[in-house]
């Protein structure tokens, strides 16, 4: 049996933040967002936040990269 995937205090608004900042969406910011989809104990504004970094990158204005991270 595998853990539960949990996010850590705060790792959304930063991700969300650093998203916004750079353009982009790496590969560790994906398993993020899919860690915040799957925690049950979001709240509304984290929810919110969710469809607003989806939304972007919908409408291109962030960009889904295959890099790992943004640190090489």
């Amino acid at each position: 049996m595998q853990p539960p995937v949990q996010l850590l205090q705060s790792a959304l608004g930063d991700l969300f933040a650093e998203a916004n900042a750079t353009g982009c969406l790496t590969l560790a910011d994906r398993y993020g967002l899919m860690a915040a989809i799957l925690d049950d104990s979001l709240t509304e504004e984290e929810r919110r936040c969710v469809d607003r970094l989806l939304r972007a990158v919908c409408r291109g204005r962030i960009k889904v990269v295959d890099e790992l991270s943004r640190m090489h």
